[in-house]
């Protein structure tokens, strides 16, 4: 977590500086073969009211052989389709969650001397639930987003889901 993180039960904001310049995260966050190597990849129509596909993939997160948590199993290869709300290449880039159910998330870039910072904020969260699971599957998925940018690996991926679990029910113990 940084301090400029806000964790609450209804929205999460995230705030990261990366070292790459903007077309490069764009392309992290629209292309489905990258975007796969740190979230989950999917066909993509970029435009609004276009579909941003979603698989579940996380088996492939790790670049060593890192089991699933079985907790996590039974959703991999899971796949579904979200509608883009707005699209803004390459500065934004918003998505509905569960059909909007559990809100919207947006990706805002702007560059800041030759690197990028970006802010990921999911509003619309049901409550603290979604807060702790939203919120660790996003600090860990940028976690691994930095390194991949970087050029660095991701050994175990659910190493960085296990801190980030802590650190959201941390933020959201603080929160009360």
């Amino acid at each position: 977590m940084t301090k400029l993180d806000k964790i609450t039960p209804e929205s999460l904001r995230f705030e990261r500086v990366l070292d790459a310049p903007v077309e490069k995260v764009w392309r992290f966050l629209i292309e489905p073969d990258l975007r796969a190597r740190w979230f989950m990849g999917g066909p993509t129509d970029p435009r609004e009211g276009g579909k941003i596909g979603l698989t579940m993939n996380h088996d492939r997160l790790s670049d060593d052989d890192v089991p699933v948590p079985e907790r996590f199993r039974s959703h991999v290869g899971a796949s579904w389709e979200e509608r883009i709300v707005r699209i803004k290449a390459p500065h934004l880039h918003s998505f509905t969650w569960d059909e909007g159910k559990a809100g919207e998330i947006t990706f805002e870039l702007s560059d800041e001397n030759g690197k990028t910072r970006l802010v990921l904020t999911h509003s619309g969260l049901r409550g603290r639930e979604d807060a702790q699971n939203f919120g660790s599957g996003w600090h860990s998925h940028l976690a691994a987003l930095e390194r991949r940018i970087r050029g660095d690996g991701v050994p175990n991926f659910w190493a960085l889901h296990k801190e980030a679990e802590t650190a959201i029910q941390d933020a959201l113990a603080s929160d009360v």
